[in-house]
């Protein structure tokens, strides 16, 4: 790892502690060799807006390790099956993949050169729990996922309507926002039969910038309007 990558070897560490994720230190060659690849197939895929490390460090890493405990203590068993909807550069996915080798990741993109990346990444990362989905996520085979989730995809009414199907009946859909959606929450129970179940806020390290975690679930026979 070249000497500007191994330089972020202290914040992210420290960023791992206040994540209550010190558990997690031992995947700190990983997550930084995801950095470099990120960064450097930025340059010739545009996958993100982000250009510098730095940032890509806290406004994608950092952003997706916030979600790793929450998404554990909802679906904490082995074997879990994640399906990370519109994931891009395999955000979350390629986070939670690391950190958890015992899940098995799905990024799903309809973008070919994004899910090209993954398929690039998690190959030179060593990480054979992930696998790149390329297509149109309401025109895939249900997946049936232990957890549905995405980070910044669709509204709240578009994620459950084009990637409800993906989850197993008693899976969990997780939708990661910045600020609470309001509006999208109102929408969501006018248009849908789905309601938000419960919701946390989510801490960035290194980030002033507000990001929750929601989940989602199917309203009871009694909410039904």
């Amino acid at each position: 790892m070249s000497r500007d990558f191994s330089s972020f070897r202290e914040p992210l560490g420290a960023a791992l502690r206040s994540l209550g994720m010190a558990q997690d230190l031992g995947r700190m060659d990983q997550l930084l060799a995801y950095l470099q690849q990120l960064h450097h197939w930025n340059r010739a895929y545009n996958l993100t807006a982000v250009r510098e490390p730095a940032d890509m460090l806290v406004q994608h890493v950092f952003d997706s390790l916030a979600v790793v405990q929450p998404v554990r203590g909802i679906r904490a068993g082995r074997d879990t099956r994640v399906a990370d909807m519109g994931s891009g550069a395999g955000l979350p996915g390629i986070i939670l993949g690391i950190c958890q080798p015992d899940w098995t990741v799905f990024c799903v993109d309809a973008v070919g050169k994004k899910t090209a990346f993954v398929r690039q990444a998690a190959g030179v990362l060593g990480l054979k729990n992930v696998q790149a989905v390329h297509g149109r996520i309401e025109s895939l085979d249900s997946l049936q996922a232990d957890v549905v989730i995405s980070r910044a995809f669709a509204s709240l009414s578009d994620f459950v309507q084009v990637a409800g199907h993906h989850r197993s009946p008693d899976g969990a859909m997780l939708a990661m926002k910045g600020q609470f959606p309001d509006d999208e929450c109102r929408a969501l129970e006018s248009a849908t039969d789905w309601t938000v179940k419960s919701w946390q806020t989510l801490h960035v390290p290194d980030m002033d910038a507000h990001r929750c975690l929601l989940e989602l679930g199917l309203k009871e026979p009694h909410d039904c309007r």
